[in-house]
């Protein structure tokens, strides 16, 4: 269960028992164990529980330990439909490849920050507020509402967080206003236009891999 954990995406109790190949109950009692342990942490969002690794030491050991065993580790292969595992709504943020690799760029760059007070939250930091604000992204408004500013909102698809909060919303409501992306009528997936391709790149370094587009001509993964 550690090691299919090591890539990174966050996983079910039932889908780590059926990786280990044991029951469900067995694997609960395992993974109460390793999270007494600080070697796994649960991620709770609605109804479900994704279980991921403690931080980064934690992967170093098992890469180490799997080195030493000659185990591999098995890859995260989501079965989720293709255009919405692309772009797509969750609620009123961005979720998906998109939103994913946008949460991902924005903690790369500095602009967001792990709020260390209050657990799930992030902060926009100064050099992200001057770069939302220059972008055209209402954040003012974002941070007069009485909801959570920034949080990291556990993606079903990608395993991995994309952004949540009011700062999520404001930036799909941004993304939709310059039609960068755009609504699918009955879907909740989102069209990425090839102007928002560019510009996406060009703001936040997020580049769309030509390699990883589907027979449709859609989007499906993005790379830094």
């Amino acid at each position: 269960m550690l090691c299919s954990l090591t890539d990174g995406h966050a996983r079910t109790s039932i889908e780590l028992a059926t990786i280990a190949e044991i029951t469900p109950s067995t694997a609960s009692v395992h993974l109460a164990r390793l999270t007494d342990e600080k070697l796994v942490r649960v991620v709770r969002q609605g109804k479900h529980c994704y279980y991921t690794l403690n931080g980064p030491d934690v992967g170093i050991a098992l890469e180490n330990l799997l080195v030493l065993s000659g185990v591999t580790n098995q890859k995260f292969v989501p079965n989720t439909p293709h255009r919405l595992r692309a772009a797509r709504t969750c609620y009123d943020h961005i979720a998906g490849a998109l939103g994913v690799a946008l949460h991902d760029s924005m903690f790369k760059h500095g602009w967001l920050t792990e709020d260390t007070n209050r657990e799930g939250h992030y902060k926009v930091t100064p050099a992200g507020q001057a770069a939302l604000e220059k972008l055209g992204v209402d954040l003012a408004t974002a941070k007069a509402t009485r909801r959570r500013i920034a949080f990291g909102c556990m993606d079903w698809s990608q395993r991995c967080p994309h952004l949540g909060g009011a700062l999520g919303a404001a930036l799909l409501a941004f993304a939709l206003n310059k039609k960068w992306v755009s609504r699918e009528l009955d879907s909740r997936a989102l069209a990425v236009s090839a102007k928002g391709i560019r510009e996406i790149r060009a703001q936040f370094g997020v580049a769309f891999d030509p390699n990883l587009s589907s027979s449709d001509g859609g989007i499906s993964g993005f790379e830094f």
